[in-house]
């Protein structure tokens, strides 16, 4: 069994390794700038640690992980340029260092490698992992247009922005869990397990999320805290202080998502003290804590022995620990 610190590197190896134009360097210099600032490789170290769990020879799962990785940080290039944000993990955004032409097409290109590297999957599982890689690429775009509408939307439920959430982003590592195990030749049953698994491990990595960028510190989260509160975005914590608010609460909360000329830190922190009265972080917390738990009762059903989890268990319970 490999560990994921070692899949993590063989992952950057091979992301790496991936051939660019010479003749287009202004192009893939974008490609290079964003798959080199770091990330926690995530997707492709979950990929090959599910291959693993079948598999102890996991090569050919090596190049579709990378795909899986290179398509989750084409997402980001073009989330940037919608969300107008400056960081991304501590470092410029690719649209504030080239601009957002170029952006654009050197995301474009990233998504059209990703498709490549997915091409290289051995013959047998090819169109499986074809076809999961392409539903989920389309349904990660529909979760960014559900986030686009909510932003405009007075009211989004709970169970909104919980689908929204499933869409943008637990699908894809819900795909990258089922991907290596495909290849790893996994019973349909089983490659449906670690895909429930990676569903509601993504659900709570995103409610997570949320709450890191209302209380998260700016140093270890990378990108500027708050941001999503002066962007009016449609976060858990909003959402559900939106239903709980009542009064005066509730009117503050609404004067504070209107268009208007707030001191951006003051919105801030005027929004996280009715945060702070309605306990949402304490919600949103248990609410990921909850998910968490629904993704390892998956992951204990799938029939391989214990000491063949343990790595994937170890990486998913590192996830839990990340707002402390």
């Amino acid at each position: 069994m490999f560990t994921s610190d070692y899949l993590r590197e063989l992952s950057d190896k091979a992301i790496t390794s991936l051939g660019v134009s010479a003749e287009a360097d202004k192009l893939f210099a974008p490609v290079r700038y964003i798959l080199s600032i770091g990330g926690k490789r995530l997707r492709p170290v979950m990929c090959l640690l599910a291959c693993n769990l079948f598999k102890d020879k996991i090569d050919e799962a090596v190049m579709p992980a990378a795909g899986i990785e290179v398509f989750h940080n084409f997402t980001l290039i073009h989330d940037d340029i919608i969300d107008k944000a400056d960081l991304r993990r501590g470092s410029p955004t690719v649209h504030s260092k080239w601009g957002h032409d170029q952006a654009i097409l050197s995301g474009d290109v990233m998504a059209f490698v990703a498709v490549e590297c997915i091409g290289q999957a051995p013959e047998k599982a090819l169109p499986r992992t074809l076809k999961l890689f392409n539903r989920t690429a389309i349904e990660v775009c529909i979760g960014q247009q559900l986030d686009i509408d909510y932003e405009k939307k007075g009211v989004v439920s709970e169970t909104e922005y919980i689908r929204m959430i499933e869409l943008k982003t637990a699908v894809l590592i819900a795909a990258s869990l089922k991907t290596g195990a495909i290849i790893g030749e996994a019973s349909e049953k089983d490659q449906d397990l670690l895909y429930e698994f990676g569903r509601c491990l993504g659900i709570a990595f995103q409610i997570q999320d949320d709450v890191l960028d209302t209380y998260g510190d700016t140093k270890m989260f990378g990108k500027k805290t708050g941001s999503d509160i002066i962007a009016n975005k449609k976060t858990y914590l909003l959402v559900k202080a939106m239903e709980m608010a009542g009064g005066e609460k509730l009117r503050q909360l609404r004067k504070l998502m209107e268009a208007g000329n707030h001191d951006p830190e003051e919105k801030v922190q005027a929004v996280r003290t009715i945060y702070d009265d309605l306990e949402i972080r304490l919600q949103a917390e248990n609410l990921a804590y909850d998910y968490f738990n629904r993704s390892f009762q998956a992951l204990d059903q799938v029939t391989v022995n214990a000491e063949r989890k343990k790595e994937i268990k170890q990486m998913a319970v590192n996830l839990i620990g990340r707002v402390k």
